[in-house]
Order: C-alpha cells, then sequence, then structure tokens
C-alpha cells in the first residue's frame, strides 16, 4: 500500500486517499487501507499534508525525499519526477484535482479481487463464541475478495498509473537560454493502445478562451523546434524526449473541459466554438488542389497536415460516464464525436486522395476495356454480315446533236477536244468549234446557251 501511494503521489503530485484508490486499486473496499499507508508515510518524513479539498478531504503530497522514493517505485530517473507540489494544497488545488479525475477516467485501472491479511493470533482451543467469530471473519474474507460495488469502472482504460506524468514543462529556446513555453498538464504514453504520445490539458472554465487558445501557439512553437542528431540531419526536438506517432504532423492534443456547475450546456458549447476557431491556423492542414487526374473534370485535393496539430476536444463527464474508448472525442475539423482511432485519422490528407485518384485510374481503365470489348462486339457484327450491293450508276444524258454516248466513242481521245458542256459528246463539241461563226457572233462574240 505504500508503493501505490507513493506511485500515484509520484505521477499526481497532490491528492486525495480517495483518488489514489480510485487510480490504484478501485477493488479495495474503501480508501482506508490508503488514508493509513499515507500516513505511514508522513511519519517517516516521505508524505505530508498541507491543506484539504474544498469539499474537506485531506490532500497529500510528497517530500523531497518521497520523490526519491517514488521514482524507486515507478522505476524512473530522479530529474524526471518534476517538483513536489509544495504548497498547493493550501488553496484546495481545484485545477489539480480536475487533472488527477481526467487521470483516472482515461487509465480506469480495473477493479482485482483482493483479500486482507488475517491476523496470527495463539493457537488456542476455541470456544462456541470464537468459533462463530472466526466463521464471521471468514464470511468477510470471502466478500472483500471481490472487488468492491460501485468501483468498478465497466468500460476499458489505456494505460496505467506509469504511464502518465503530470505537470511536464516543454521548454523553449531564448536569448537568455530556456523557459517554459508551455506547461502539459498531463502526458500520456501508452503504446499498448496505439497512443506513443498524448498531451492533455484540463480546463476548468475559469480563464478566458483567448487565455486557452494562445497554449496552443505555444505548442506550436515547441514542436516546430528542431534538433541535429549525430549524423547531421534535422529532426524535432520532441522525438528525443517521446516516440514518434504513427500519423502525419505534430503529437495530439486533448483538452478536456470540466465546466462543473459554473457553466451551462450552451455556454460550454460556445467556449468549445471560439477556441476551435481562434485555434484555426494550428489544427487545419493547408490545402493542395491536385485535380482529379487526367482527361477528368472533377476537381480535387487533399489537405497536407505535416505542421498541424490534432486538436482533440472533451469533457470531464464524457470521459467518466463512457471511458476513453468510445465516441467521446472531438477533433477540430471533422465536426462530430468519434472513438479516438476515428479522431486521430486524417481522412482528407494525401494518402486519402492518392486513394481517391488510384480508384479514379481504376475506374478509367474499366471504362476504357468496357468500351473496347463494345468495339470487339460491334466489329464481329459487321464481319458477320454480308456486303451490301453497289448501286447502279446513274444513266448519263445523250448527246443533243448525235444521240450517241456524251462521253464520246470508245478509243476516242480527250486531249484535243473542247472543254465539257454537260450537252455534247467529244466529238460534236470539235465539230461545233470549227464551224464558221455568223455574221452576229462575228460581231457580238459567241454566246454560250444555257442548260
Amino acid at each position: 500500500m505504500r508503493a501505490h501511494v507513493l506511485a500515484a503521489l509520484g505521477v499526481l503530485k497532490l491528492a486525495t486517499a480517495d483518488q489514489m484508490h480510485r487510480l490504484m486499486a478501485p477493488g479495495h473496499k474503501d480508501n482506508k487501507a490508503f488514508r493509513n499507508a499515507a500516513l505511514d508515510l508522513a511519519r517517516h518524513g516521505l508524505a505530508v499534508s498541507e491543506g484539504s479539498t474544498r469539499d474537506g478531504n485531506k490532500l497529500w503530497n510528497l517530500t523531497p525525499l518521497g520523490l526519491d522514493a517514488a521514482a524507486e517505485v515507478l522505476d524512473r530517473p530522479a530529474g524526471e519526477m518534476g517538483g513536489t507540489a509544495r504548497g498547493a494544497a493550501r488553496s484546495g488545488a481545484p485545477h489539480a484535482m480536475a487533472v488527477n479525475e481526467t487521470v483516472i477516467s482515461i487509465t480506469r485501472t480495473p477493479a482485482t479481487a483482493t483479500r486482507p491479511v488475517p491476523r496470527q493470533q495463539p493457537v488456542l482451543t476455541p470456544t462456541v463464541p470464537e468459533q462463530e467469530q472466526e466463521q464471521e471473519q471468514e464470511q468477510e474474507q470471502e466478500q472483500e475478495q471481490e472487488p468492491a460495488p460501485g468501483r468498478v469502472l465497466e468500460a476499458q482504460g489505456m494505460g496505467w498509473v506509469g504511464s502518465w506524468s503530470t505537470e511536464v514543462p516543454l521548454s523553449l529556446p531564448t536569448s537568455r537560454g530556456n523557459r517554459a513555453g508551455v506547461r502539459a498538464d498531463a502526458v500520456l504514453r501508452a503504446p499498448e493502445a496505439g497512443l506513443p504520445v498524448l498531451f492533455v490539458e484540463v480546463d476548468n472554465c475559469t480563464e478566458s478562451a483567448d487565455t486557452l487558445a494562445a497554449k496552443f501557439e505555444k505548442y506550436l512553437r515547441y514542436f516546430r523546434l528542431k534538433t541535429k542528431n549525430p549524423l547531421g540531419s534535422e529532426s524535432p526536438v520532441w522525438r528525443t524526449q517521446y516516440p514518434s506517432t504513427s500519423g502525419e504532423g505534430h503529437p495530439p492534443v486533448v483538452v478536456v473541459f470540466n465546466p462543473g456547475t459554473r457553466t451551462g450546456p450552451q455556454a460550454l458549447k460556445n467556449r468549445m466554438n471560439t477556441v476551435m476557431e481562434l485555434t484555426r491556423l494550428v489544427w487545419s492542414g493547408s490545402y493542395h488542389g491536385a485535380g482529379g487526374g487526367y482527361g477528368t473534370e472533377e476537381r480535387d485535393g487533399y489537405y497536407d497536415y505535416a505542421d498541424a496539430i490534432p486538436l482533440l476536444f472533451t469533457t470531464l463527464d464524457r470521459l467518466q460516464t463512457s471511458g476513453p474508448r468510445t465516441a467521446v472525442w472531438w477533433r477540430c475539423g471533422h465536426g462530430q464525436w468519434e472513438a479516438l482511432p476515428d479522431a486521430l485519422a486524417n481522412p482528407a490528407d494525401r494518402d486519402a486522395w492518392y486513394a481517391r485518384d488510384e480508384q479514379r485510374r481504376r475506374q478509367r481503365e474499366e471504362a476504357e476495356q468496357r468500351r473496347q470489348q463494345e468495339w470487339a462486339v460491334e466489329r464481329e457484327r459487321w464481319a458477320q454480315e454480308p456486303d451490301p450491293e453497289p448501286e447502279p450508276a446513274p444513266e448519263a444524258a445523250p448527246c443533243e446533236r448525235c444521240k450517241g454516248p456524251i462521253t464520246g466513242p470508245l478509243g476516242y481521245d480527250l486531249e484535243f477536244a473542247p472543254p465539257e458542256d454537260g450537252r455534247h459528246c467529244p466529238s460534236c463539241r470539235t465539230d461545233l468549234r470549227q464551224q464558221y461563226p455568223t455574221l452576229r457572233q462575228a460581231v457580238f462574240g459567241r454566246r454560250p446557251r444555257s442548260k
């Protein structure tokens, strides 16, 4: 139990016994064992309680010595454990409590059967009342072997307590060295759930939408930072600390809205829309019009998400009710609630355009094959039909002068014949040309006769 408390406080930094109970061992009947373990750690100088939540639950955090012990339990370097959240409990820590509830709702540790350690008592001959008491104790132990009712989370979660880090600084370079450009509320690394890295921001709806939207510009500047590897090529700085994601672009960032009783449904919806519009340049990719392919009039294109952050919205009550593996994620730009794999996908990226273009190419090939088949069938039909009989040549009109063929007798040399007039054969045209002209024809010239 002490190891459970050290691991929970090493990750959450500040938590109540009930939160440690639900994160580490929800199968226990209550959080009494966690309270006792925290008190025992306090007696040894590893934990301390400096305040309570606004509903009166005692808050626990680790001392520097306890932080070293938690690093041993979590098998992490002491330099990656962060701070001790000293003094944060005095204000009730409402934001830290919302972060803890988000971690618990996403992790959803399965409730396993537990069994308390029986007390060692001297062996004596039991009397009748003692036998009845032992039987009652055995019945209580059998009942406590099952997970406590009301603590079992039916929906499956993602990761475990060691998959999380909270209050993670993301440094940006300045002229004076490095400074924390933005501090992520929580970072989840659960490769077994398909999440190499997921940055989580929890919003209690107490700050303005402009202040919340400004954080994601700092995220974008951090993700754009480059560093040179030993081979001399550049790579993003964040990949030196976190594994690369399989998707295009920067790592995903989730905003978990926790309106509580301060913000109504319509006000929360308006806040989401405002943040989405203010961060459009962060999450929207650049459009490239690639056309619909050769010979098509269809206009098509794709979005390049290489310099975009997949920005997701959800609410704490949705995570607590349905779990992280259901349709509780709203990806900016998608326009609907989706499961996490669908929300992280980019259905309008270059790969999707390649798939559509390949489908268009196959459709063109299939249409060309159908056209060739139709032509082959038509050619086959034409080959089977008999050739049509030639039409008879029109009969030529006879010569008006000699009544013979207008083309002249067979073998007549047409080289020296006058031009055709359509009325006389070549011989008659020659004779008419050689006749002496009349007085009128000599004076006024020969006048061609109308046909």
